[in-house]
């Protein structure tokens, strides 16, 4: 578990389940749950401007403002990465652009999925976080 404070709940939970799992197969699960648990992504959504760059995969990530706090949807066309989508969007959904943009790429190694995972992927992981980032960014109000 990591002791940075900018790792909101959801986010730290997350963390802290994948911190308790050491064996690769039973975090490869894990994910695959998580990625289930995501909501139908619409056809609509899958455009260039929802595609997340540098992904081996096809991933699209969405994301809407309600009253003032972010909600993200996503979608992949691999079950793993899927699950690394499904990982963010449960991780970050709910939380102000601010609180988002605050988030470090840390937490990442404290899942220990780097180990688990082909760079690769963890690329990808690193990739989607960033997109999340970048559409949180562009849902900040105007100063």
């Amino acid at each position: 578990m990591t002791n940075d404070n900018n790792i909101p709940p959801n986010l730290a939970r997350i963390v802290e389940r994948f911190g308790r799992v050491s064996d690769p197969k039973q975090r490869y699960e894990q994910l695959i749950w998580y990625g289930k648990r995501l909501q139908e992504f619409p056809d609509k959504d899958k455009v260039p401007e929802n595609k997340v760059p540098g992904c081996v995969s096809l991933v699209y990530v969405t994301a809407v403002l309600n009253q003032g706090k972010v909600w993200f949807a996503g979608d992949s066309d691999s079950y793993l990465v899927k699950g690394l989508v499904g990982l963010l969007v449960e991780g970050f959904n709910g939380l102000t652009p601010t609180e988002i943009l605050a988030v470090a790429p840390d937490f990442i190694a404290a899942t220990g999925l780097n180990v688990s995972l082909t760079p690769s992927r963890i690329n990808g992981f690193y990739n989607i976080f960033q997109m999340m980032k970048a559409k949180a960014s562009q849902l900040l109000p105007p100063s």
